[in-house]
């Protein structure tokens, strides 16, 4: 019998909002995987740091580009699949010969995740489960105390890697809106925000449940965004 897969979501940050199902799982798991940047040891590696079962193979599977280069220059989608690729072969090497794998992904999963990638690739050969973890937007509008929505209204969730005209027709449609993938983003974002007549509410908020956590009026951000930084645009404009 094979292995079993389980993809774990890490939280946005702060350990101790791991659910106790992902941490039980971790702490069980001989073989622990998980992505991060070049010369970097990776957000939701840092974010098991001391949870991890004495002896358990880790796997590192490292990103050829992150913002290096555009999401739509063919050599970007190729190098990632390719990337993805041999970390799903690695992987199913593991579980063909019936060791169980735990794949961290920080935030959940499935929303933005780099390992929906092998879910794709795997979880159609072999036994997957999948632990949702808290995402960082949800940890964001927690830190700045900004309820996000209410009742009726509609909360759309936008790149910042969209033109300026997409986004601001978006978000001129929208009660409440995230927009994440910030970092170089920020001018465009402002700019989108400032036509769609929503810059005064939007609140900034960088690393949120991690440390260095800052919440800020946009209005008064002029800084460069790191990559760990989202934009809110609180709905709840109505009474109740």
């Amino acid at each position: 019998m094979s292995g079993r897969l389980a993809i774990l979501g890490m939280g946005p940050g702060d350990p101790e909002l791991l659910t106790v199902k992902a941490a039980r799982l971790l702490a069980a798991a001989p073989v622990v995987a998980f992505f991060a940047k070049r010369g970097q040891q990776g957000h939701a590696r840092r974010i098991a740091e001391g949870l991890l079962p004495p002896g358990c193979e880790e796997l590192r599977f490292e990103y050829p580009f992150t913002t290096e280069r555009a999401p739509d220059d063919p050599v970007y989608e190729s190098a990632l699949a390719a990337c993805y690729d041999r970390a799903a072969a690695a992987l199913a090497a593991r579980l063909v010969a019936g060791r169980d794998v735990a794949l961290l992904c920080e935030g959940d999963p499935l929303f933005f995740g780099s390992a929906m990638y092998l879910f794709d690739r795997l979880a159609p050969h072999y036994p997957t489960v999948v632990i949702p973890g808290v995402t960082g937007m949800s940890a964001c509008w927690t830190a700045a105390a900004a309820p996000i929505a209410h009742g009726d209204d509609v909360l759309t969730v936008l790149p910042g890697t969209l033109d300026e005209a997409a986004l601001a027709g978006r978000l001129a449609a929208c009660d409440a809106a995230v927009i994440m993938k910030v970092g170089r983003n920020l001018p465009k974002i402002r700019a989108a925000l400032g036509r769609a007549g929503l810059l005064a509410r939007a609140i900034y908020v960088e690393r949120g449940a991690m440390p260095g956590e800052r919440v800020a009026p946009l209005a008064e951000v002029w800084e460069a965004a790191p990559y760990f930084s989202l934009v809110l645009v609180p709905g709840r404009q109505r009474r109740r």
